[in-house]
């Protein structure tokens, strides 16, 4: 059907989900493990388990004839889109995934990727944060996005260093405590 008679946008066959932060340009995605695993298994779910469950209600719903004022019908198709965009998007971020093992680091005494690490800032707040991938963040689970100003401030970094942090509030220093990774 012509989607002039449908009320569905050319936008909605677009890859850009809201809550994905794009990568910078020429810069890897950097993923531990588990954050791999659980994009993996998001994919298969989706293709195994929920695509094939709404495949067969879209399906019921054709069957009951006329499809402009069915809402299962309607209501399927936006999410079989809504779940396409979703596999593709999963695909594209697996296939350039590097996989980088935290546990494998040889300078544990410096931050890297996966570190998690015990910083103070200029208040005396003590905050920890691990170090993740783009697809990985919880902001306020403490984990940070390898991109993100606090983890690019504090990599490289050694405990008892003072490194500084541009905010757009001004300048602050933040005094590293403590540098742990996961034992292998």
């Amino acid at each position: 059907m012509n989607k002039a008679f449908v009320k569905e946008s050319d936008r909605d066959d677009e890859d850009d989900l809201p809550e994905a932060q794009a990568l910078p340009a020429g810069t890897r995605n950097y993923m531990t493990p588990q954050g791999y695993e659980r994009l993996r298994d998001e994919l298969s779910h989706l293709m195994n388990v929920e695509r094939p469950s709404v495949v067969q209600v879209v399906s019921w719903a054709a069957s009951n004839g006329d499809r402009s004022e069915n809402g299962d019908y309607l209501y399927g198709k936006k999410r079989l889109r809504e779940i396409d965009r979703r596999m593709r998007f999963l695909t594209k971020r697996l296939d350039i995934a590097e996989v980088v093992d935290p546990a494998a680091q040889p300078n544990r005494d410096q931050v890297f990727f996966g570190a998690t690490v015990l910083y103070m800032d200029r208040a005396g707040e003590e905050r920890t944060v691990t170090i993740v991938g783009v697809d990985e963040a919880e902001p306020l689970a403490g984990r940070i996005s390898w991109i993100s100003p606090v983890a690019r401030a504090l990599t490289k970094a050694h405990e008892g260093d003072t490194v500084t942090l541009r905010t757009p509030g001004g300048v602050e220093e933040l005094e590293i405590l403590e540098v742990r990774y996961p034992d292998a």
